[in-house]
């Protein structure tokens, strides 16, 4: 049998769809097991309590679109909090202009978040999540301003904004 050019590049299209199909498998495929959290709510219970987009990022691991959050643009003293239980994750005075499109943050309020190694879609991130519901928040990553390097970049779904009194 000849060996076309059809041939190969239906191959070669055959063994990339499948050495990446596991790595694109599912969100949140995780590394580890999630633990349980102090406030917890049956699946019924959140999807009554949230918005669609707040369900589909806190108890889902969605990323809304950039630029699409006002809390990206909210510049106010105050504190940032869970959308989903309302514990208090970050103050004003950790906020950053990051220009990704998200709400971005040098530090979190001390215990307010948990992280996990998050390997979905490829690629290996640090996750951050409420500690409080386990409510997935967005991703921390290394390229932050001082004094921590730290860029948490958060969804503006999964939180709430109170100024500051």
């Amino acid at each position: 049998m000849k060996l076309t050019r059809r041939h190969f590049l239906g191959a070669s299209g055959v063994f990339a769809a499948a050495g990446l199909a596991p790595l694109l498998a599912g969100r949140g495929a995780r590394a580890a097991q999630p633990r349980a959290y102090p406030y917890a709510l049956s699946d019924a219970e959140w999807r009554a309590r949230l918005t669609k987009a707040q369900y589909e990022v806190l108890r889902q691991e969605g990323t809304e679109r950039p630029y699409t959050s006002p809390l990206n643009d909210e510049h106010r003293a105050g504190t940032f909090a869970c959308a989903g239980c309302s514990q208090k994750l970050f103050s004003s005075a950790t906020k950053f202009d990051s220009g990704t499109g998200w709400p971005s943050f040098w530090q979190p309020l001390e215990r307010a978040v948990d992280t996990l190694e998050d390997r979905s879609f490829g690629m290996t991130r640090t996750a951050v999540n409420c500690s409080n519901c386990g409510g997935h928040l967005g991703h921390v990553f290394d390229d932050g301003p001082r004094p921590t390097g730290l860029r948490y970049c958060m969804n503006g779904v999964a939180m709430s904004f109170t100024p500051q009194a």
